[in-house]
């Protein structure tokens, strides 16, 4: 299971792919802009995973995040 720490590392390293990906693409702000929502949105998802994997674990009550 990844911890916080690692995940945020995990969602710092894929913005600044994405990013750079855009940049080589046509140069288009609005297609960089889509990937970086795009990579937020996905690390969003897998921190609200982990946060459901580690109450399920916990055998909490409310499993939502």
């Amino acid at each position: 299971m990844l911890s916080i720490k690692n995940l945020m590392k995990l969602m710092f390293v894929a913005v600044f792919a994405f990013s750079v990906a855009a940049c080589s693409d046509d140069g288009s702000a609005e297609n960089a802009g889509e990937k970086v929502d795009e990579a937020m949105t996905d690390a969003g998802n897998a921190m609200e995973d982990t946060c459901e994997d580690v109450k399920d674990g916990m055998n909490a009550e409310d499993k939502d995040c």
